[in-house]
């Protein structure tokens, strides 16, 4: 009698990237996106929104919206990305669609890669936008070329596309998911040296303050607005940035859990 032969599946990948799957996935976030046009109006509006009115705010002191508004440039994107990549990746994996698609041939890192592909994409746009409105349109002066701004305005959306994928592994619902905010966003927000200089602060929070990122997204955008070129605090701060974001991605990939029964 011959034992019954059963067709072997596939292997999950789990390891190296592969550029289709990373590219698939990215390209059906961003066709869901499409289909949710208030989502890419928060998205895009709200930071040239929050410029503007920080301008007009600070309307008698121009030099105040200068010192300021380069760093609320870098941040604003940040928050917003954070905000809505969190709630996003939640409602993916409270309706059960992670789950599928990692009953899939889809490595983790390819799933994680293509969120932040297409959050990121947005996130290009988004600092463009605001960085066109508060340079030529808002009269923010800058010594350094915009260019360099933008560079540092999108690290920040980058990485707060970075720490929304990863903190919606521990929320249970999307109320929770904002909540994550004042807990992750809003120490980073006192302590990066928008306020006061971090070498005021008390030894305790310039030693806190020199953890986190913002504090060097907030000094690289300082470097610009009063050095011509890229200096070499400046280079460090990028980098420092840039070095979190792809942290925090891979800690979100490690947060994803892979059904197999």
């Amino acid at each position: 009698m011959s034992t019954p032969r059963t067709t072997p599946r596939p292997s999950v990948p789990t390891g190296a990237l592969n550029a289709s799957r990373t590219l698939a996935t990215a390209a059906r976030v961003l066709r869901q996106l499409r289909h949710d046009p208030r989502t890419i109006a928060l998205m895009l509006l709200v930071p040239c929104l929050m410029l503007l009115l920080l301008r007009y705010v600070f309307d008698g002191s121009p030099r105040t919206f200068d010192t300021i508004g380069a760093s609320l440039l870098g941040i604003f994107p940040l928050i917003t990305m954070f905000l809505v990549t969190s709630i996003a990746t939640l409602r993916e994996r409270t309706s059960g669609t992670l789950e599928r698609l990692l009953a899939m041939p889809l490595g983790k890192g390819d799933l994680i890669a293509g969120y932040a592909l297409a959050f990121g994409a947005i996130a290009i746009v988004q600092s463009a936008l605001a960085t066109a409105l508060a340079v030529w349109f808002l009269g923010l002066d800058v010594v350094g070329s915009p260019w360099l701004l933008l560079l540092v305005a999108l690290l920040d959306a980058l990485l707060g596309t970075a720490l929304g994928l990863f903190v919606s592994a521990f929320a249970a619902s999307e109320f929770q998911a904002v909540q994550f905010m004042p807990a992750v966003i809003f120490p980073q927000l006192l302590l990066c040296g928008l306020f006061t200089a971090r070498e005021n602060m008390h030894p305790v929070l310039e030693g806190i303050s020199d953890v986190l990122p913002m504090s060097y997204a907030v000094d690289g955008m300082n470097e610009v607005l009063g050095h011509t070129g890229m200096t070499a605090p400046f280079i460090r701060d990028i980098l420092i940035v840039a070095g979190c974001a792809l942290l925090v991605l891979v800690l979100g990939a490690a947060t994803l859990r892979r059904r197999t029964a």
